[in-house]
């Protein structure tokens, strides 16, 4: 336990250290938050009342999608991993250590839009905090699951760029955080269903429990992904 301990941390603090991971975790989402957030508010008033849910699944998914990656793909498609076997640490040490270190920041990050929205925003508090932290926990590991099968097969940074882009953007238009998926044609509201933000938004507006189920599934399929790409490492 303390060595899976000490690659957590130091799984945090090169977390800190990564551009890419610092500018997807908080930096964009942030900028996001505040400034489209801002023009939502203006342009809907009504949507105050959701706009800790929508900001808050818009930077899960860019965090857990397109920079959660970028430290697996720098260290199993180099050399690095071999450093790690030669050393006999379990290369499955390292992906659950970046799992948990990315599931604590984005956490966070969550916390921070729910904290400052009565600030920014000038909405109430009176969300339900447990359901908020459940399913904002629960949406992040499905995102994260997501974002290690990108980081444990795709082989180069350029191409994850271009791979990650078509699951975020979906994951954006399709879910009803921008805008009504009644307004969507059939097609696209049900290509949505796929999707873990779809059902995180749903989750946490309308209360259907079902989304759990979901992306606890998506979560155990990622993640079995992932220790099939790990073994054949």
């Amino acid at each position: 336990m303390s060595a899976l301990g000490h690659t957590i941390l130091l799984q945090w603090k090169l977390n800190y250290r990564s551009k890419e991971v610092l500018i997807h975790f908080y930096i964009v989402p942030l900028l996001f938050y505040v400034f489209i957030g801002n023009i939502f508010v203006s342009l809907n008033p009504s949507s105050v009342s959701s706009i800790v849910y929508s900001m808050s699944i818009f930077g899960i998914c860019m965090g857990g999608i397109l920079g959660y990656p970028y430290p697996l793909v720098e260290i199993f498609a180099s050399d690095i991993r071999k450093a790690y076997k030669a050393a006999h640490i379990p290369l499955g040490a390292i992906v659950w250590s970046h799992v948990i270190s990315g599931v604590i920041h984005l956490f966070l990050l969550s916390m921070i839009i729910y904290i400052t929205s009565p600030i920014i925003f000038n909405t109430s508090l009176d969300l339900d905090l447990a359901k908020f932290m459940l399913t904002s926990i629960v949406l992040i590991i499905a995102n994260v699951s997501i974002g290690s099968v990108f980081g444990l097969c795709v082989k180069s940074v350029s191409k994850l760029s271009l791979l990650t882009q078509l699951v975020f953007l979906p994951s954006i238009m399709l879910s009803g955080i921008m805008f009504p998926t009644s307004m969507l044609p059939v097609f696209f509201q049900r290509l949505g269903y796929i999707l873990p933000a779809t059902w995180g938004y749903s989750l946490l507006t309308t209360g259907d429990s079902v989304g759990f189920v979901v992306l606890i599934g998506i979560s155990v399929v990622m993640f079995g992904v992932c220790w099939w790409r790990v073994n054949r490492v």
